[in-house]
Parts: structure tokens; C-alpha cells; sequence
């Protein structure tokens, strides 16, 4: 993700934050390091799944562990405030085999560190690739 100066100068303060967050849980690393994602989901974490699946924190934990990842670029990297201590997250995400999804988390901030309560995942296929 590149930015011009004009754009960096109008984000909002937590911007880079929240995308240094977004990226780390997206890096397998991670992903397979339980302790730090236990930091990062808040106890009533919940994910609806690109596949419709509901996910809480634990079990996601789990599956991120045992999963082999592969890297996964964001792009149009975006927040939404929703309260002095709260933040809306979206981006599309590009995978491996060009798999694109329309991902969204609601972040907040709690005792000096954001966690991430809640996550949807939605597949981008064919028309829907693209809009404004």
C-alpha cells in the first residue's frame, strides 16, 4: 500500500496502527503463533466465515494453528471510527490463487492495546469484483 503525502496528512490517527494489526494477523507467522493471537482476539471474538461458518476465538485459534497459510496482500485499506475507543476495519484481500475477499473487523482499544472482537470474511466472484 502506497500513499501520497496529501493522503497520509487527512488518515486518521489510528490508520497505521490498525493496518500494521490487520497485516500481522494476516502473516502466517502469526497465524500460527496461538499466544500472540490470543493478545490480538478479544475473549468474545467472533468471525462469520467467506464459507458462512461462525467462528469464536478458540476455535478459530485452533484452526489457524493447524492451517498451512499463504501470504495475503490488503488493499483499499480503510477505518471507520465508531467511538472514542472503536474502530470499523475494511479491505479487499488478495490471496493465494488470486482468491479476493471483502474482509471487515471491529477493533477496540482496551486497557492500552486493541483487540479485534469481531471479523466477517465475503468471497468476491465474478460481477461483484468490482464497484464503487
Amino acid at each position: 500500500m502506497t500513499d501520497s503525502s496529501d493522503a497520509r496528512e487527512k488518515r486518521h490517527p489510528w490508520f497505521d496502527e490498525l493496518c500494521a494489526l490487520e497485516t500481522e494477523i494476516l502473516d502466517p507467522s502469526v497465524r500460527a503463533d496461538p499466544s500472540r493471537l490470543d493478545l490480538l482476539l478479544a475473549d468474545e471474538f467472533v468471525e462469520f466465515g467467506s464459507s458462512g461458518r461462525v467462528y469464536h476465538k478458540e476455535m478459530l485459534i485452533d484452526m489457524m494453528t493447524s492451517e498451512s497459510s499463504a501470504e495475503v496482500a490488503m488493499e483499499d485499506f480503510e477505518i471507520r471510527p465508531l467511538s472514542p475507543s472503536a474502530a470499523l476495519v475494511t479491505y479487499r484481500s488478495v490471496g493465494g490463487a488470486g482468491r479476493e475477499a471483502r474482509r471487515s473487523s471491529v477493533w477496540v482499544m482496551r486497557e492500552g492495546r486493541w483487540e479485534m472482537v469481531f471479523h466477517q470474511g465475503t468471497r468476491i466472484t465474478g460481477a461483484g469484483r468490482y464497484f464503487s
